[in-house]
């Protein structure tokens, strides 16, 4: 039996104000070409599919026409609430929709019935586990010793009483420890809601949301995250974002397969001096101007109103940033000594050279004597 694992979409996400709805109208639809042309048993969407617990509207309506063209490809679509989501407000109605096989996962309640399939190697439970804090398991299970995430989800499993003997998925909307973050998500310090991988090796397969990379748990084969199918900052410019395909035959032989998404826009970072990041001949012969794009300039001076001029070249700008002598030095701000005997010419003086790594200009020194001599004419 084959599914197509998917999780993150985050509709209605804004980065840097850049609303997103439009790359996501986009890639939705590459995914459900993706479904046709793979032909799978089931589709399983891993939390947060909203970027909101309240989401706007235009990402409602995106959301349900995604449900419509998922639920006419005639295949069980099986949904949970991730951490951005409500869980109460993403299950409304699912009793409604299993009359057309999309089975939402309500709030947790303190138990955890499998929807099941079938094939020709058997019965396929499928566990359907929102994101759950220990707080919500402590109130089920009041009587067990619930220290933290990893004694929740174990709780949580335990209580599932599952046939080993049986072939069986778990979807969660966790973060496994040793998993690599990227920058866009939404993450406890600490590692405090880390959740051990040990806990879930009952299952034939885990189908986890949450984290934005796609990649097997600690070297886990069945034990994945499909990564969210757009780039949501920077440090994921890099990544190749997909879907996965996770086919289970008999017990014990599963085979993954990694289908890469290609967005409609994408994201880059340029690096070089202002002058030359605005030369017609750099930017005409690369797609930087239909990118999401990330500058970081090397000049050693800030470039007044840097980013509105950029923008003129990059209408899709989304970050500036320096990379020059002044912010790659570290330092170690003390208070100023003999304050009492330096004049506030001097003492700014002094406050510009740490920040900046360099001496006032001739110029800049004028223009501050002059302003704060009118600040002492006026008082």
């Amino acid at each position: 039996m084959k599914f197509i694992h998917l999780s993150d979409l985050h509709i209605g996400k804004k980065v840097n104000e850049f609303s997103m709805l439009e790359e996501q109208e986009f890639i939705l639809d590459e995914i459900i070409k993706i479904i046709k042309f793979q032909q799978p048993d089931g589709v399983i969407i891993a939390g947060d599919i909203y970027d909101k617990s309240v989401p706007i509207t235009e990402g409602v309506t995106l959301c349900d026409n995604f449900l419509v063209k998922l639920a006419n490809c005639n295949i069980p679509v099986y949904i949970i609430s991730g951490n951005h989501d409500s869980a109460e407000r993403l299950a409304f109605g699912n009793r409604l929709l299993e009359s057309r096989n999309i089975f939402i996962s309500p709030a947790y309640s303190g138990k955890i019935f499998p929807v099941t399939a079938e094939d020709k190697f058997g019965k396929i439970n499928i566990y359907m586990l929102p994101f759950i804090k220990p707080a919500h398991v402590r109130r089920f299970f009041p009587d067990e010793t619930i220290e933290n995430y990893n004694d929740a989800i174990n709780i949580v499993i335990k209580h599932m009483n599952i046939n080993k003997s049986e072939r069986n998925i778990l979807i969660a909307h966790q973060f496994v420890t040793g998993s690599s973050a990227s920058g866009s998500e939404e993450l406890f310090i600490g590692g405090i809601e880390n959740i051990n991988t040990d806990i879930l090796k009952d299952f034939d397969y885990v189908a986890l949301g949450h984290l934005h990379r796609s990649q097997a748990c600690n070297g886990e084969n069945k034990i994945r995250y499909s990564g969210s199918p757009l780039k949501y900052s920077f440090s994921e410019v890099n990544d190749t974002k997909s879907v996965i395909s996770a086919e289970l035959c008999e017990k014990n032989n599963l085979k993954i397969k990694i289908i890469p998404l290609t967005p409609k826009t994408d994201w880059c970072e340029i690096k070089g001096k202002y002058n030359d990041i605005t030369l017609k001949s750099f930017y005409e012969n690369k797609n930087y101007s239909q990118s999401y794009l990330h500058v970081i300039l090397t000049d050693e001076d800030d470039i007044p109103d840097a980013v509105n001029k950029l923008r003129i070249i990059y209408p899709k700008l989304m970050k500036l940033s320096y990379d020059n002598k002044r912010t790659r030095e570290n330092y170690l701000f003390t208070a100023a000594k003999d304050i009492e005997n330096k004049s506030p010419i001097k003492l700014f003086e002094e406050f510009y050279e740490m920040q900046n790594n360099k001496s006032m200009s001739e110029e800049q020194k004028s223009f501050l004597e002059d302003l704060i001599n009118n600040i002492w004419e006026v008082k």
